[in-house]
Order: C-alpha cells, then structure tokens, then sequence
C-alpha cells in the first residue's frame, strides 16, 4: 500500500520527467524565454535536492538533450552531497548519456563547466574518457576547435606544445594545431593540413567538414551553388537535408535520401515547405514520411489495434521563433507512426481538414467537439496530441474526457492518453485535459511508444516503487546499451 508521501514523490519525479521532454528553455507560444528558464531551473534544483538518484536516473529516460546536459552539470557541480555509492552510479549514467549526445552540447556542457568553475577530479576524469572515446580527434579539432581548446585546457588535459605523450597524434600535433598553428610548416594529418592549406588555397576547402568549410567558402567569395555542388559529398545526412531549400534557391544539385531521415525531422522539413511544394511533391514527401514511421514503428507495425488520435493543428502549434511549428511537427509525426502501429487508424485534425500533408497552424483549438467525433468510432485506444490549451468552447475537453470516464467506459475499454509538445512554465509541467486521463510531453514522435507506457504511472493510481522499479528497469537497459560512434544506439 502506498503511502500518500510515495504517491507525492512519484507524481514531483514524473512531473520534472515530461518537463525534461518537452522544454528546451526556449520561447513558446504561450510563454517567453526567461519564464521556461526561471521554471525548468527551480524543477531541477527541486528534484535533485529530495529525489536526488531518481533525478539522475532521469539520464536514462528520453528527455531531451538540454535538460540532460543540465542534469550532468547539476550533478557534476554538486557531487559533495552525494554518497559514494551515488557517485559511483551517477558516474555510469553521465558517462552513458554522454556518449549519446552531439558533440557541440557536450562541449558546451564543459564550457559551462569550466566558466562556473566546476574542475574537481571527478569532472576532469569525466571529460578526459570522453575525449579519449571519441572516433577521430583530428575532425574534433577542426570542427570544434575552440570546445577541444577549453575542454583541455579544463582538463589539464597534454595537449600543448610538441609533446602529445599518449594522444593518437602521436607527436603532439594535435596539441600544436589547437595552441599553436604557426609552429608548423604542414601536418602530417590529412584534415589539419586542410585546413592550413584552406586559409590560402580555394580547393583544400573542400577536404573539410561541411560546416567547416562554409566559413572558408565565404571568405574566398565562392558562389552559393559552386560551393554546395562540390561540398556535397561531405555533408552528413542531416546537413543535405538542411540545405535542401538553400540549394533548391540557387539551383544547386545536393541529392538527398529522404526516406533515410528521423521521423520527426523529416516531418519539421515538410511543414517548412509552401503548400503548393507539397502538393507538388506528394508522392515523394508522403512515400519518405511512411518509410520513416514504419521504420520506427518495427516489429510493434500493426499491433495496436483499432487506433484513434485528435491532432492539434490549431494556431497555437505555430510555436515560436526559436521553435518554428515544433508542436504541428511533433503532431504529424505522430499521426505517420499511430497509422503505423494501428490496424485500422482513425484521425481528427483539430482544424477538421482531412489532408495531414498540408496542414498548417490555423484557428482555435476545439478538442472536445473533436473528442466526441473520435469517442464514437469506438476505438481501442485514443491518442490526443495537443498542447491542452482548450478554447472553443473552453474546458468542453476535459467534461467529455471526465463523463466518458466516469460514466460511459469506467472499465476502461478505451485506453486513451494525452501527450503534450509543450511546456507550461506557469503550472510546472505539462498542462492536463483531465484529472483521469494520463498526460506526458512529448518532443519526438519517435518516442511515442515508450511515452504512452511512462503516461500509465501519470494516473495517480501508481506509486512510487513501481515508478522505482521502471525506471531501475530503463537504467539497466540504458547502461547495456551501445551506441556507434555518431551516439546513436545500436
């Protein structure tokens, strides 16, 4: 039986959770920059202060990589209040996330760490494995020269001068590119030689990294379409597809597989093309959107049932400038993957058009008519995704949702969840449609699944040593895990 100070501590954790997913402590629509900061910092100074080993077991969850990088720094900064068995075990963890994040928020998590004078041995040991792991020191160094610079001078790491000691570079090459580039003449190293030869020489640039070479490009005064034609084949796939428009503007060729893209991302392309493009290109941008929802769906394709989903596409979603459309990407995203996991799929845009391919933010936000319309197909679950800002008519959501439960399907027949793309920094947490339906954020619809079974413990039914035991679960999953060497788990 759990007490009432459990079922307490297991909603304070879950609610800093789905904050963790959903707020990067931008602006939202609803709510400025300063406001989601001032919010997410209290949240994580509260949970790491009472609930301290769930706050860093939180590492092992899909929250998003700004609050993991504040949980680390959290941790790192404050790891005298720890006992040594939490050290032991936070080490893992940060070592573990680490190695999933990009490297330019990592190497900020060490300047933020150097700047706020976080350098005991623990954070040196830290940020030395983590250098020591990474694939290729030489493409660090060009391309994040100046985090390779600090972290390493932070570390105390041998970098400077001619003597490298144990770095792959073998005679302190690396140490000289970083602190002193005019002691040599050339490198041995392909990659730094580049970009020696790139400050004077036009065609060196295009031996170096995409985002490298663009500072280059502009200091030599290479025309747009020139530069992106021969720079093409060193561009990451993310980077192609980022500048497909820029290279669509200038008629430059950059071929790019769209099928091959993260759901979520590809979805964010989409949105950002003019709705006649879109119609235009229907075929190829729903073909890729499918491919990508089945590949994350995997063997779970088509086991969900009778599926129905209200999808928020009200003006609302159009986020905000430092989120463009967040919210509608994250929404139709989800509206690809539900019809990939579902046997038959059911869904209600909140505008009432039918075509999810141009969809764009318009209009108020009438869930509850739309909630009813989905109620009576009957289906087995009912998936609300929406940033719970009900308004036409105010509140009539969270009454059909708090009826249906309570009167017509208590036993229910009907899993229904509410998953949430934005923040509310006003209420600390995600805002709810109704007291009996559980609601988690959500920030990539790729995540869907795993959310829709960490929203069960959002009913209040579940206390916190069953919230302890999934998330021992998740760590353990976590920490066996590999990931290859652009931090992706394999």
């Amino acid at each position: 039986m759990e007490s009432s100070a459990d079922l307490v501590a297991a909603e304070d954790v879950l609610l800093f959770v789905h904050a963790a997913i959903t707020s990067t402590g931008q602006r939202e629509f609803h709510s400025g920059a300063q406001e989601q900061q001032l919010s997410l910092d209290f949240l994580h100074a509260y949970v790491r202060i009472n609930y301290r080993p769930l706050y860093a077991a939180s590492l092992a969850l899909d929250i998003n990589d700004h609050n993991a990088a504040l949980i680390v720094r959290g941790l790192l900064e404050t790891a005298g209040e720890a006992t040594a068995q939490e050290r032991r075990a936070e080490g893992r963890l940060i070592a573990a996330r680490l190695a999933r994040l990009p490297a330019p928020r990592v190497y900020r998590l060490f300047r933020a760490l150097r700047a706020a004078k976080v350098n005991n041995r623990r954070t040196r040991a830290i940020v030395r494995d983590w250098l020591a792991a990474r694939p290729d020191p030489a493409l660090d160094a060009v391309k994040y020269r100046a985090g390779l610079k600090c972290a390493a001078r932070h570390a105390h790491l041998p970098l400077t001068g001619g003597r490298g000691g144990e770095r792959k570079d073998g005679d302190g090459e690396l140490g000289d590119f970083l602190f002193a580039p005019g002691r040599r003449t050339r490198f041995a190293t392909p990659l730094l030689d580049a970009w020696r030869r790139a400050h004077y020489e036009q065609g060196a640039l295009y031996e170096l990294p995409f985002t490298v070479a663009e500072g280059f490009a502009s200091k030599h005064g290479i025309g747009r379409r020139a530069f992106l034609e021969r720079i093409a084949p060193r561009m990451t796939r993310l980077e192609r597809l980022r500048v497909q428009e820029s290279a669509r503007a200038h008629r430059a060729e950059v071929p790019t597989d769209l099928r091959g893209m993260p759901l979520t991302r590809l979805a964010s392309y989409v949105l950002g093309l003019s709705l006649d493009d879109r119609a235009a290109r229907r075929a190829e941008l729903t073909g890729a959107l499918r491919a990508a929802a089945r590949r994350t769906a995997g063997a779970q394709a088509g086991t969900w049932g009778r599926v129905a989903a209200v999808l928020d596409d009200s003006f609302s979603t159009t986020g905000s400038r430092q989120k463009r459309r967040r919210p509608l990407a994250t929404a139709l995203a989800c509206h690809f993957l539900l019809e990939a996991l579902a046997e038959c799929y059911l869904p209600r845009w909140t505008s009432g058009r039918q075509d999810a391919l141009l969809a764009y933010p318009y209009g108020p936000t009438p869930l509850g008519m739309r909630l009813l319309e989905a109620l009576e197909d009957a289906p087995e679950r009912l998936v609300i995704v929406s940033d719970g800002w009900d308004n036409a008519p105010p509140g009539l959501a969270g009454e059909v949702l708090r009826i249906w439960r309570t009167r017509l399907d208590p036993e229910h027949r009907t899993s229904v969840v509410h998953l949430n793309p934005v923040y509310d920094a006003e209420d600390f947490a995600v805002r709810r449609l109704a007291a009996a339906v559980p609601t988690a954020g959500v920030r990539n619809a790729e995540d869907l699944p795993a959310l829709v079974q960490l929203a069960r413990f959002a009913e209040g039914r579940t206390g916190l040593a069953e919230l302890r035991a999934h998330l021992d679960d998740r760590v353990r999953q976590f920490l066996a895990e590999k990931t290859d060497e652009a931090g992706v788990t394999v």
